[in-house]
């Protein structure tokens, strides 16, 4: 499956589940979910009967579109998840949400997980003081996130955390403002995420 190029409030829509793909809009009255709410399409606002595997289908597509993922790449993770000890869908999440453009979202130096990849791919970001330029680059305990000391990242960054100032940040992650650093003191648990995806319909999705 190719990279999806389209709206990305038709993502939300069509899931029928706010993914929170855009910085702003997401989180205001404006959020294209909020105003109609039904699938996009002329036969949009028609229910019909979902199969089993349409609704494990749906979970796994919300979960990948979430975190800004291509089909083979969703699916390599799954099978990295499976072969770890544990469980796999507890795996998979805690994997996703230890990526680093994650990481800048949940701190609040972005006000997506789309803006946060374009911030690490400008070369805008330093982890232990070595420029990182990969979105999917999986922190660790004891990293240090740092934004690029230049006036065009700082502006950047003081534009996007005065709209991101009141979103929680999850207790693994210590975020400095003034400083623009985010310090990973833990790493995440399942209680740590921001959204309720049903990862178990995921995990029989891919088990049949």
């Amino acid at each position: 499956m190719g990279r999806y190029i389209g709206a990305s409030c038709r993502k939300c829509r069509a899931l029928g589940e706010k993914l929170f793909l855009k910085a702003k809009k997401c989180a205001t009255a404006k959020c294209m979910l909020e105003r109609r709410n039904f699938r996009p399409g002329q036969h949009g606002k028609n229910r019909k009967k979902v199969s089993e595997y349409g609704i494990q289908l749906t979970e796994k597509q919300k979960l990948k579109h979430m975190y800004g993922m291509g089909e083979k790449q969703f699916s390599l993770y799954f099978q990295n998840a499976a072969r770890m000890k544990g469980i796999t869908g507890n795996n998979l999440l805690l994997m996703l949400e230890r990526r680093l453009d994650n990481v800048l979202m949940r701190s609040g130096f972005a006000g997506s997980r789309k803006q946060s990849r374009q911030i690490v791919r400008h070369g805008h970001v330093r982890i232990n003081d070595k420029r990182v330029d990969i979105p999917s680059y999986m922190i660790k305990k004891d990293d240090k996130v740092q934004i690029e000391n230049t006036e065009k990242a700082k502006k950047m960054i003081t534009g996007i955390m005065e709209l991101t100032s009141g979103r929680p940040v999850p207790k693994w992650l210590k975020a400095d403002a003034e400083k623009s650093v985010v310090e990973v003191t833990g790493m995440p648990g399942i209680e740590d995420l921001d959204h309720k995806i049903n990862v178990q319909l995921i995990v029989e999705l891919y088990s049949k």
